[in-house]
């Protein structure tokens, strides 16, 4: 296998890895024998590089893992306010809109008040609720 051919294999996993949005510790070692095992013998990749490239990973892992503890601490904190809103009055931010909240919808956006009658009101700022 010559250089090119060993970087389109690099390319295509790193793809496919990238597609996954995370990359195991396992997969990244393979790529990286993969390319110490393709790289110019009169030109080797410096250690050094090696060893950025090894950090630039544990980084990103760490930042993966950081970002679905984060996601989940963020959905446990708009559950626990969904929770403390069901029952009580809302008046929605333009004064139009008022009743009873009977369940709270969590959307990309924010979340959304279902109020007895069937209307919904956005939570957004200037929304009432009593």
């Amino acid at each position: 296998m010559d250089v090119q051919n060993a970087a389109a294999a690099i390319g295509t996993a790193t793809h496919g890895a990238a597609r996954r949005a995370s990359l195991d510790y396992e997969a990244f070692l393979q790529l990286m024998i993969a390319q110490m095992r393709n790289q110019d013998p009169t030109e080797p990749m410096d250690p050094t590089t090696q060893m950025a490239q090894l950090a630039s990973f544990s980084q990103v892992e760490q930042a993966i893992g950081t970002n679905a503890r984060l996601d989940a601490l963020l959905t446990a904190s708009a559950l626990a306010q969904a929770d403390g809103m069901i029952g009580r009055q809302i008046i929605s931010a333009d004064g139009m809109v008022s009743g009873e909240v009977t369940a709270i919808t969590i959307r990309a956006n924010g979340g959304v008040a279902v109020l007895a009658d069937g209307n919904e009101v956005p939570i957004v700022q200037g929304v009432e609720i009593r």
